[in-house]
């Protein structure tokens, strides 16, 4: 990890923005234990996210109140298929992350390092006043890894609670086990990316670590919990980018775990991949990628199975799960809805079988 100092007028000292999951170490530094990067850092520098930083020994959120932009979306666009379909999610996200990929698609936001110029402040309160003057029915911390901005994402997700909106977190899941379950547990929704199902592929294309984000998934879908006492609802997408994660083996590898850990019901997104950053030479993915991809996961047994940043309606549309009688239920045209035939308990008006998801 390379450090690097901090600018101290535009640290933020908020005591809101202290991070929670820090220790001091018997050489002087604190250790970041937010991730497994465990960053360890004197006074002065920051983490590998560059948004944490280290004051006086002190590790702080320095993004926390500040937004790197803001946007109305429908909530497929995050992609969530089976919460709410076609309700409005207000989305912003900060600076920085703490994943290295090689592909970022946003980048200019990610690898920021200049929060004051890009960011507008907005406390938690606020975001969710706005939420509710916009009607929107979730906020969603997106653009960059909430990870990240945990502190924040945790108390807006309070904040837009206490006025019936739902938070939502779109993330790498690359996060430590003891700040995993008060950041799930404030969610009430979650889109985790599985980059791919190669610990090599991890390590080289994302500076990270498979097995980490695959703890995560387990402990989102299986043991988060929402104030009700309901499971936190997620949603699963892999990018898929040619010659490096898209083979079949991975494919089969990765469906086979997610229905063995996580179950049947929970969809999974496959998306096309677009050249970025540092891979602007590779090639985008094929459609034929993506319906290869989708049908090797029914294959193996997972029921909701979707295609992302491709024009391809089957791959949009929610089916019924049973296989007797497969009805089309949610017919999608990109983001737009055309058709939603779920009933409001959650099933088939034609053979009245439950469909996964949050419907009411």
């Amino acid at each position: 990890m390379r450090a690097t100092t901090i600018n101290n007028e535009s640290a933020s000292m908020n005591p809101r923005a202290v991070g929670r999951w820090q220790h001091r170490l018997s050489d002087g530094r604190t250790q970041c234990d937010l991730c497994p990067r465990a960053c360890r850092l004197k006074p002065g520098q920051r983490g590998f996210c560059f948004v944490r930083s280290s004051h006086d020994g002190v590790i702080v959120c320095d993004t926390y109140g500040r937004s790197s932009g803001f946007a109305i979306d429908p909530v497929e666009k995050k992609p969530l298929n089976h919460f709410h379909p076609g309700s409005s999610v207000l989305s912003f996200g900060t600076a920085g992350c703490n994943s290295g990929c090689r592909f970022c698609q946003n980048w200019d936001i990610s690898k920021a390092r200049d929060w004051d110029r890009l960011g507008a402040e907005a406390s938690p309160e606020r975001i969710a006043d706005v939420a509710c003057q916009y009607g929107a029915e979730s906020v969603a911390f997106t653009y960059n890894d909430p990870i990240i901005f945990a502190e924040y994402a945790i108390d807006t997700a309070a904040a837009c609670r206490e006025r019936g909106i739902h938070p939502i977190a779109v993330t790498a899941g690359y996060m430590s086990a003891q700040a995993r379950p008060e950041f799930y547990d404030a969610m009430d929704a979650a889109n985790i990316d599985l980059k791919g199902f190669a610990e090599e592929f991890y390590r080289k294309v994302t500076g990270t670590h498979l097995r980490d984000v695959l703890d995560t998934i387990e402990f989102a879908v299986n043991e988060a919990r929402t104030p009700d006492g309901g499971r936190v609802w997620v949603e699963l997408t892999t990018l898929l980018i040619p010659g490096y994660n898209d083979d079949d083996a991975q494919l089969h590898a990765e469906c086979a775990w997610i229905r063995e850990h996580c179950g049947r019901d929970v969809p999974l997104h496959f998306s096309a991949f677009h050249p970025a950053y540092r891979m602007a030479d590779v090639p985008c993915t094929p459609l034929e990628t993506l319906v290869r991809a989708r049908s090797i996961a029914m294959g193996e047994g997972l029921r909701y199975v979707y295609t992302g940043n491709v024009h391809y309606p089957e791959g949009d549309a929610t089916y019924c799960p049973n296989p007797e009688c497969g009805a089309v239920l949610i017919r999608r045209d990109w983001y737009r809805i055309g058709t939603n035939r779920i009933t409001g308990d959650g099933r088939c008006p034609d053979c009245g079988v439950s469909v996964a998801g949050r419907w009411g």
